[in-house]
């Protein structure tokens, strides 16, 4: 009498399980795996540098600042440039107000374009204040294909000397 009970109480915890397993809805259509574009290998370009962490002098530096943000594909294609950002970072100074006493700080300008070269105002801004440890970074590049795909292009970053 007792295993009767056990063996109740047993199928009975298990019927709802077989009845949820039992009453799965099967997919109307089986799923078609989407192909994705083969996206192109891209190199951000500024002057003669790309795709990297590179060091220049100051006198280099402010001529790279004029120059225009090229993105290119693997065949020389080029791409339109639909936004970047670009984030100088600069020596400053901070003095505590209790002591005067002056220490040296890092200052981030940032702001996202939509054209390329840099607006007259960052060009004038960094040519006016740019010195060694300085940095230019250029990122977040989004380039727009001949069929109008987004994609992202790599950074590019010069540190000056």
């Amino acid at each position: 009498m007792q295993i009767l009970k056990h063996a109740i109480v047993v199928l009975g915890l298990l019927m709802p399980v077989t009845i949820a397993v039992a009453q799965r809805p099967k997919p109307v259509h089986p799923k078609v795996a989407a192909q994705k574009p083969k996206l192109p290998k891209l190199k951000t370009s500024l002057g003669s540098h790309s795709d990297s962490v590179f060091t220049v002098p100051v006198d280099k530096a402010l001529q790279l600042i004029t120059m225009p943000l090229t993105i290119t594909d693997d065949k020389k294609t080029a791409y339109t440039i639909s936004t970047y950002q670009c984030m100088y970072k600069r020596k400053a100074v901070t003095e505590d107000e209790e002591s005067g006493k002056v220490s040296p700080v890092s200052s981030v300008v940032v702001e996202q374009f939509k054209s390329t070269p840099l607006s007259e105002i960052w060009k004038r801004t960094i040519t006016e204040q740019l010195k060694s440890g300085e940095e230019i970074f250029f990122f977040d590049v989004v380039v727009k294909d001949a069929q109008g795909r987004l994609m992202f292009a790599p950074n590019l970053k010069f540190i000056v000397q």
